[in-house]
């Protein structure tokens, strides 16, 4: 097993969710001050013990500072800096070595967003020199690693239509999901097309909601209310900023952040139970299984196929439905760790995959452009 002085040093003890869908009346400090304070009663504790605080949110100039302000918590540990929808899982590291550190207590992640009732589009206009001069915008960047694929690998669109068509079937399992309606491969592929071949379906929900996470030492983690999901691997990888200095559109970052975490984890894919993956469209949950290392290159198609990562299938995916069926206020990155803890507790109702003791939240930001893969376990995985 590979040694790392962070592995399984600090634990995730607490995490809240906001009412999310559409939460008219709602501005984003207020869904996000929701989520802290249940996150802190689900951890036992009080907003005077939180002493590091790392946010970001929209819009905002210094977002982490806001965050503090609204909440009225002076940190002695602050970050906000924004990669992107995998923020919050790069928050991890940072968190678990400000702890590890001793330079503070106890760590709140979180965001919030009123995308959907406060008409914020997100993804609009890339600003980059090349993209912007032709008006893409993010779900282009998507498109574009889309059609690459299927080219280069034979990928269907029918394999393609697996992946929310399985995120929607966990998502008829999640009471909370915002679409729980039944949805088939013809439907996907008979959706609205938005940026060719991606339809409506395949592109992630516009909602408001928001998410919190609160973070201590496994020393004190132990004799909190909660079971523990301890931080295992946490590793994070940028490879551009435009698509169109991808250097191949049908490989991400998360080739790279993916084994560093396992190597950090001491763990391999065959090892992990359950997965939250970002999909902010349907692609994202394609190259996320290939790039870290649960099929190959190219076989992404393929492995999806038959209901693989559907409920009864041989890999849970995005068991609350993701943010192609569950929610998406803007960034997704919170989500993946706050479902990645439900599983590990066994909290996860319907939706529960059985006795998993290793979980991922993997975060994606831009277009592709960042990566952040972590690793939690329960406490006979340290």
């Amino acid at each position: 097993m590979a040694s790392n002085n962070l592995r399984g040093q600090t634990a995730a003890v607490g995490v809240g969710l906001s009412d999310f869908g559409d939460v008219p009346g709602f501005t984003h400090f207020e869904l996000m001050a929701q989520a802290v304070e249940r996150a802190l009663a689900d951890a036992g504790l009080k907003k005077a013990d939180v002493d590091g605080v790392f946010a970001t949110l929209e819009p905002s100039n210094l977002p982490v500072v806001a965050v503090c302000e609204y909440l009225g918590i002076r940190p002695k540990v602050m970050e906000g800096t924004m990669i992107g929808g995998s923020s919050f899982v790069n928050y991890l590291q940072w968190a678990a070595l400000a702890l590890q550190a001793g330079l503070c207590e106890v760590a709140l992640i979180t965001y919030g967003s009123n995308s959907r009732s406060g008409k914020r589009k997100p993804g609009g206009a890339v600003p980059i020199p090349y993209e912007g001069a032709y008006d893409a915008r993010l779900v282009t960047a998507y498109a574009l690693a889309t059609a690459r694929h299927m080219h280069q690998y034979g990928t269907t669109r029918a394999q393609l239509a697996e992946i929310p068509v399985a995120a929607r079937a966990w998502a008829r399992l999640n009471p909370k999901a915002t679409q729980r309606g039944p949805l088939s491969i013809e439907d996907v592929i008979r959706s609205r097309m938005v940026s060719d071949p991606l339809t409506v379906a395949d592109c992630c929900l516009i909602s408001d909601g928001a998410g919190a996470v609160i973070m201590t030492r496994a020393d004190r983690a132990k004799y909190l209310p909660r079971k523990p999901a301890y931080l295992l691997g946490v590793a994070a990888e940028t490879s551009h900023l435009g698509i169109a200095q991808m250097a191949d559109l049908t490989v991400t970052a998360a080739a790279q952040s993916g084994p560093r975490a396992f190597s950090m984890a001491g763990l391999a894919p065959k090892d992990v139970d359950v997965l939250s993956l970002y999909d902010a469209f349907s692609i994202n949950t394609l190259l996320f299984l290939e790039d870290l290392g649960f099929c190959s290159k190219g076989e992404g198609g393929a492995f999806v196929s038959g209901g693989n990562i559907a409920p009864g299938g041989k890999l849970p995916v995005n068991t609350n439905g993701g943010g192609l069926s569950c929610m998406h206020p803007g960034m997704y990155g919170v989500f993946t760790i706050i479902e990645t803890v439900t599983q590990l507790r066994g909290d996860a109702g319907e939706r529960q995959v059985k006795d998993p003791k290793v979980g991922l939240a993997h975060g994606n930001g831009g277009s592709l452009s960042t990566q952040v893969t972590s690793l939690f376990g329960t406490e006979e995985t340290l």
